[in-house]
């Protein structure tokens, strides 16, 4: 049942659900997950596999690794893309033939697991299917809230159903599970959290509890319960969680759960309701998305049409199959996160701790934000797909920070603040999402708690407690950054540089959405602390020019650094471009272009176009002129990662666009695959995915809290963006895998030789017309005024 490229096209293109093949980005790091879910589903019903490395405690962080060849369990949840060891993969149900003799927490990762091949696995958006090793055939579908399991056992065989209630993916502190025998009903709750744990204390934590109510289809014939290592035959409760262990990991021989027995043979089905509040609400849930009938096949077919229907919206023809797979599963994959947080009756469990409830016009609370990675392009596609649902988004994101005591944390799991990575994302994350038309939501309030938040030093700014990955300050270090207009070393940070470049995207964000907001003077301020990236500018840094680097807090530069990196490895070093002093999950090198709002201000202090061309030069290839955009060292683009991603629109500021179109399409049809490793690195809940969604219509959205869209070329000679506020066509009758260069442009019918367009254009809608060449014109776009805005101080 494996997913290929020829079965996918076969389908035909009314199908757009027969374009996503979910096993890309299941290898090389990407970490998605394959199983059934929902558009920004609460439920992703989907396989946990066992370590393909017997020294780690997971497959993957998405629960699955490509390489894997067995599975322990199919969880209720999961998030897409995600790093460190996850979390999650929350009650994981095991249908096996064996009996229960020894407790499966003896060893939760392997303990009952079958084998499986990818030939007898079928990944489809909203449904999964698999056979095991051990006979029994999977099929998995996901409603929003609920999700429904077909197990097919061998005739003959034992029928049983492990329900592996702590076995979170990354533990869990509490647990219980009930079974009552005369309604074949398990219900129960696991209390979990611990994401990026082993790296520090401050997320060694739970702050999460999920319910769920499993209502199964066959008399309950057997019963047991197991808690440790002692195991119960005949027992219908459990009770207890695996803990996080001494460093960050559940140990073995922790945990409990149930198990059902079915008589032998046979399909059993199973349909789960899932619920952060309570067990009432999850039941409420399950009965509410039960309703219109609830069988694999219905729920399956429901998903399908829902995910097609979000597909739609950006309709495309034209380019190769490879190309329209690679595209409709990137845009798949952006619309997995954040996910649904509220129940049907929109209570949910907020960063307080406390139950609350929506209120209109906000109609879903969500959960699952990755600020650090989403509010440089995933965002921006989202508010333009759904303004509606944008607003929700920015609601949910300003209801977090009021609960959590006025503190935006820059990355939230479900209820909790984990506080991973760095610098202050949300104030670039909410414009964001203003600016492509997201304007249902407390933007007054929310401008207002950001201005507070960028104004006035809190306990947790000033702490060094969760540092240098899980800083617990919205604003670490801020009040150095509002006596010395930077992050110098010794304040709280991961990397003084890396939180300083943050800082200055988050100040602009606050200006850009004042701005919207007509919020002159707050527009005005922020504007000025934007331009703060100048201060750790030093132009000697190195003899090919001048870097952003550590500094002290008394204004001199370091002689030698100390490695602010997350590997533990405080060597001390003195600067070169390659180093990882002072940054985060990159070089100077790679950080030196971090200032997408005001590029003609960098390009400035490089000492101008040409040279700030050259370097770009240097950046993007190698000394042989080969592409080196990925895994080339430190002193290359990393387009597998977030601080690269934004680079490779440079030349557009630079007069030479047509080194945009070549480099963008190189990536394009080179790193980004219909193939296991088809995604350059982590997916981080969408945010690379949707940078492949933009870079092949032949747009970006460069400058975080605003609309512009920077230009690259399309790969297709059709796309059309359906929105409620008019549709975007993007037509290019010449689009071909040997023609990418622009020749000319037509906006609205008129021709333009700027290498960007306007908010209007992205906010109202109209139709962009590319002509496009195989060779190279350097005279379009090439001119002063045809390069994107820069913002600098006024």
């Amino acid at each position: 049942m494996a997913t290929t490229a020829s079965s996918l096209a076969a389908a035909g293109p009314a199908d757009r659900a027969s374009y996503v093949n979910p096993l890309i980005g299941t290898a090389n790091g990407g970490n998605v997950f394959p199983g059934a879910t929902m558009p920004f589903g609460m439920v992703q019903f989907s396989p946990e596999a066992t370590p393909v490395n017997l020294k780690r405690m997971i497959a993957a962080p998405g629960g699955y690794e490509y390489r894997a060849d067995r599975i322990r369990g199919f969880s209720l949840t999961n998030v897409e893309g995600w790093g460190c060891a996850g979390g999650s993969g929350d009650v994981p149900l095991m249908p096996i033939t064996d009996a229960v003799e020894k407790s499966p927490s003896l060893d939760f990762r392997h303990a009952y697991s079958a084998a499986f091949s990818h030939a007898d696995e079928k990944a489809e958006p909203g449904s999964y299917r698999v056979k095991l090793g051990n006979g029994v055939e999977v099929d998995l579908a996901a409603a929003t809230r609920m999700g429904v399991a077909a197990f097919r056992f061998p005739d003959g065989k034992p029928a049983r159903v492990l329900v592996r209630t702590s076995d979170s993916e990354v533990g869990s502190t509490a647990a219980q599970t009930s079974i009552d025998t005369a309604t074949e009903t398990v219900t129960g709750s696991v209390t979990s959290g611990n994401f990026c744990g082993y790296i520090g204390t401050e997320d060694r934590r739970s702050y999460y509890t999920l319910h769920f109510v499993a209502r199964f289809d066959r008399p309950v014939t057997e019963t047991g319960a197991w808690k440790d290592d002692k195991v119960s035959l005949g027992e219908t409760t459990a009770e207890g969680g695996t803990g996080f262990g001494t460093k960050g990991f559940p140990e073995a021989g922790h945990g409990s759960g149930v198990w059902l027995g079915f008589g032998t043979g046979g399909v059993v089905r199973v349909r789960i309701g899932i619920s952060y509040v309570s067990e009432a609400n999850a039941k409420a849930n399950l009965d509410a998305e039960s309703r219109g009938g609830a069988t694999y096949e219905q729920v399956a077919a429901r998903a399908r049409a829902a995910w097609n229907k979000r597909l739609n919206q950006i309709e495309i023809e034209g380019g190769t199959e490879e190309q329209k797979t690679v595209f409709t599963t990137a845009l798949y994959h952006a619309l997995m996160t954040p996910t649904t947080y509220s129940d049907v009756n929109g209570e949910y469990t907020g960063m307080d701790g406390k139950v609350n409830r929506v209120a209109a016009p906000q109609t879903v609370q969500y959960a699952n934000f990755s600020g650090w990675d989403v509010y440089r392009s995933q965002f921006q596609l989202l508010t333009w797909l759904d303004a509606k649902q944008g607003s929700d988004i920015a609601q949910s994101l300003y209801n977090q920070s009021v609960q959590d005591g006025g503190r935006w944390d820059r990355w939230t799991h479900l209820g909790g603040a984990t506080h991973v990575m760095n610098g202050d994302p949300a104030a670039a994350a909410v414009a964001d999402i203003w600016a492509f038309g997201g304007r249902r939501f407390d933007a007054k309030a929310a401008l207002a708690s950001l201005v507070r938040a960028a104004d006035v030093p809190t306990k947790e700014d000033l702490s060094h407690d969760g540092c240098p990955v899980e800083c617990v300050g919205q604003r670490p270090g801020l009040d150095q950054w509002l006596k010395l207009h930077y992050i110098p070393v010794g304040a709280p940070a991961w990397g003084p540089a890396a939180d300083t470049l943050e800082d200055v995207s988050a100040e602009f964000g606050i200006s850009a959405l004042a701005g919207h907001l007509g919020d002159e003077s707050v527009r005005q301020r922020f504007a000025v602390r934007a331009q703060y990236w100048k201060n750790i500018w030093n132009p000697n840094a190195a003899p090919d020019g001048g870097y952003f680097m550590n500094r002290n807090a008394d204004g001199s530069w370091p002689a030698v650094q100390q490695d602010d990196d997350d590997d533990n490895d405080q060597k001390p070093h003195a600067f070169t471009p390659a180093t990882g002093a002072g940054f985060v999950e990159g070089s100077a090198a790679q950080y030196v272009w971090m200032v997408p709002f005001n590029v003609a201000g960098l390009f400035e202090q490089m000492g101008g176009r040409d040279k700030a061309v050259a370097r770009l030069d240097r950046f993007f290839y190698d000394d042989k002129g080969a592409p080196a955009v990925t895994k080339c060292g430190p002193l290359h683009a990393e387009l597998d990662n977030e601080p690269s991603i934004e680079t490779p629109w440079l030349y557009d500021f630079a007069g030479q666009p047509w080194k945009t179109q070549q480099l963008v399409r190189q990536v394009l049809n080179t790193i980004w695959k219909n193939a296991p490793n088809g995604i350059p690195g982590n997916d981080d809940l969408g945010e690379m995915s949707s940078w492949a969604v933009f870079a092949s219509m032949g747009i970006y959205p460069e400058i975080p809290g605003r609309a512009e869209l920077v230009l690259g070329s399309p790969v297709f000679s059709t796309a059309i963006i359906h929105r409620t506020e008019g549709d975007i066509r993007i037509l290019s009758k010449s689009a071909a895998a040997d023609r990418f260069y622009i020749r000319g442009i037509l906006v609205n019918g008129k021709a333009s030789s700027k290498t960007w367009l306007p908010e209007s254009f992205a906010l109202k809608g109209g139709t962009l017309e590319f002509d496009l060449g195989d060779t190279p014109d350097k005279s379009w776009g090439v001119n002063r005024g045809d390069e994107p805005p820069s913002f600098g101080a006024e």
